[in-house]
């Protein structure tokens, strides 16, 4: 007899093997028909999986995650099945799941267009409409790399000649096409109804530039046509908070290639990144931070004893002068570290916690760059706590405090929190590790805050905390982080004397809230379709004179404004006043107050608060002084 455990504990007894949807049938209809695949001792297997002893069961539907998963990679595997229908020669070669959907590479002589994309979609719904069964069956190595290579399938055929001699492959086949897939696939393409094409996109074959280039077709897929449209209505959505628009729409930064992968900031656009770093630099100030400077240029020998050389190398901009080896730093760590060590540290001066808005250099691929979301050169507000052991929850927990209050203050509610936790790659004993993870979780706990595991996601060095936002449209951004340290403050020698009079070695938690701030500004950018809260808006007034009578009134309100900390200007041009309107509107400026020969006889000011509202006429005290509020209390 089998006997199968259920997710509720149920137990059911079977008097010999069965798949997995014999089990899912003899529990009911209804779950037949929504099973995609199950998951078997916390494995996630086919329908057509036998189960041959005792073991724990859950049917995976499509309300599931892993469910979602499912469908996304045999929607990759439709999309191929379309491409080949279409484009017989066409050569196929991986096709992942990734956020959201999947996309499939293709080898092919000419680029695909808009109608073939529209084409290879139609296709895709006619082969769904067949429900085809996807059959799983299994070769040994060599004998699949014949089967490929017989069908002109090279790239195929390389994939597989690369797993190990011996090595038994599966395949997946639906109709007339056959794919290599580890699996698990939904039972038949009917279960894939609600998917779109996105786009196609250029990549190299095994992500090397020295490769062929290979064209990238990426779709997306759900269990629901309500998710399909919520998603791309989302799409849609941030098409018209794009950053990278907005950004020269309001005269904010530009890119070039003169520098590719940094940004030129314009005095508009810098005015908001001072106003996130001066207020970052207060939370410094008011949260026991001393604020350091290290230089930008290292020499090799330190970032090799830090681990960073062996790890980071091909990230790293380096460069060499007299005979001797440097790299532009991509992290401020190892500095701050060189900081500490000046001087005699004691015990009593611990916890030490060092602040720096550290500018960093990493060589990412030009293809990996997006707008000033990802760049090459960029500025972290960057912090390392020196403790002792026993200070780590203490100090773990007030960080998160403060985290949650920054994120509140730049208007985000929704927080999602994540242990990464050890690789497989990492320094420091499994004991350490042990102490750091444990710590980062307790501390997540004290503070009330549910938390998912990372398993392996952590740094070579040390577990982290990783906070990530969600903005208004849904999406996530991760930002801030936390991570325990038993061993770079080691690896340089850095000491402090204990209580004992012993000399030991102090834990590191590295820190940052935003993060990257140029990063941070887009994701800001975005989150507020530009139109950002009057407190981090470049221009909060513009003063418009209804006509030249009325422009000495207008520079005397700007001036009046600007003596109490507010960014005004004044629009004294004899164009119309529904024109200046129009164009402060677009140009999302908070507050446009109009002046005329009424408000300068009476000492007022008509206001217009963005989103065409309308707040009538008042006295300027009185408007200065709820804008003042306003900005305060970062509305």
């Amino acid at each position: 007899m089998i006997h199968i455990t259920l997710p509720d504990g149920a137990r059911r007894e079977y008097p010999g093997p069965l798949t997995v949807g014999e089990v899912a049938a003899s529990i009911g209809p209804g779950l037949a028909k929504a099973a995609l695949a199950g998951k078997v001792d916390g494995r996630v297997v086919d329908l057509s999986h036998c189960i041959e002893s005792d073991a724990q069961l859950a049917i995976v539907t499509d309300k599931d995650a892993d469910g979602l998963e499912i469908i996304r990679h045999s929607t990759a595997h439709l999309l191929a099945y379309a491409v080949k229908e279409l484009f017989p020669e066409a050569q196929v070669t991986i096709g992942p799941v990734i956020d959201n959907g999947f996309f499939y590479d293709f080898a092919y002589k000419r680029p695909f267009t808009p109608e073939d994309l529209a084409a290879i979609e139609k296709r895709m719904g006619e082969l769904a409409a067949k429900n085809e069964p996807v059959v799983r069956r299994v070769l040994p190595r060599d004998e699949a790399v014949q089967h490929f290579k017989a069908q002109g399938e090279h790239y195929k055929a390389e994939i597989i000649g690369s797993i190990p001699a011996g090595e038994d492959v599966s395949l997946y086949r639906e109709g007339g096409f056959e794919d290599l897939c580890r699996g698990p696939h939904v039972p038949s393409t009917g279960r894939l109804k609600h998917f779109k094409l996105m786009k196609v996109a250029g990549a190299y074959w095994r992500g090397d530039q020295a490769n062929e280039q290979l064209q990238r077709i990426y779709g997306t897929a759900w269990a629901t046509k309500d998710e399909l449209q919520a998603y791309l209505r989302m799409l849609e959505e941030a098409e018209k908070r794009d950053h990278r628009r907005l950004g020269r729409e309001l005269d904010l930064f530009h890119l070039d290639e003169h520098s590719p992968g940094t940004v030129f900031w314009h005095p508009r656009g810098w005015t908001v990144w001072q106003e996130v770093e001066q207020y970052m630099r207060r939370v410094y100030r008011d949260n026991g931070y001393q604020e350091v400077k290290g230089p930008q240029i290292l020499d090799r020998a330190l970032w090799e004893k830090t681990g960073h050389w062996d790890k980071y190398r091909d990230n790293m901009f380096t460069t060499e002068s007299e005979k001797r080896d440097y790299a532009l730093k991509p992290m401020n760590c190892p500095g701050h570290i060189l900081i500490f060590k000046q001087g005699i540290k004691s015990y009593r001066d611990l916890p030490l916690r060092y602040g720096e808005f550290g500018q960093c250099h990493r060589n990412e691929p030009t293809g990996g760059l997006h707008g000033i979301m990802r760049v090459r050169g960029f500025t972290q507000d960057d912090g390392h706590i020196f403790c002792t052991e026993d200070m780590i929850l203490a100090e773990c927990v007030a960080y998160t405090a403060l985290l949650q209050k920054v994120y509140r203050d730049f208007g985000f509610a929704d927080i999602i929190y994540k242990v990464a936790t050890r690789p497989a790659a990492r320094i420091g004993s499994d004991a350490i590790w042990d102490k750091a993870e444990h710590a980062l979780m307790e501390s997540l706990r004290a503070s009330g805050c549910e938390f998912v595991i990372a398993p392996g996601d952590g740094a070579f060095y040390g577990p982290k905390i990783e906070y990530t936002l969600k903005d208004a449209i849904g999406r996530q951004w991760q930002c801030g982080t936390m991570q325990v340290d038993f061993s770079m403050a080691e690896r340089l020698g850095a000491e402090y004397v204990a209580e004992d009079s012993s000399r030991r070695h102090p834990v590191m938690l590295h820190r940052a809230i935003v993060g990257s701030l140029e990063r941070f500004i887009g994701i800001l950018i975005e989150q507020h379709a530009g139109a950002l809260p009057a407190w981090l808006s470049p221009m909060q007034v513009v003063v418009a004179s209804i006509s030249e009578p009325t422009a000495d009134y207008a520079s005397e309100v700007v001036k009046s404004l600007q003596k109490q900390g507010v960014r005004a200007q004044a629009d004294l041009r004899a164009d119309k006043i529904g024109y200046k309107i129009r164009e402060h509107s677009l140009q999302k400026v908070p507050y446009i107050l109009v002046v005329g020969d009424k408000e300068k006889a009476d000492g007022t000011v008509a206001v217009r608060a963005r989103g065409n509202q309308d707040l009538g006429t008042m006295p300027l005290a009185g408007f200065a002084e709820r804008l003042l509020a306003d900005i305060a209390a970062k509305v």
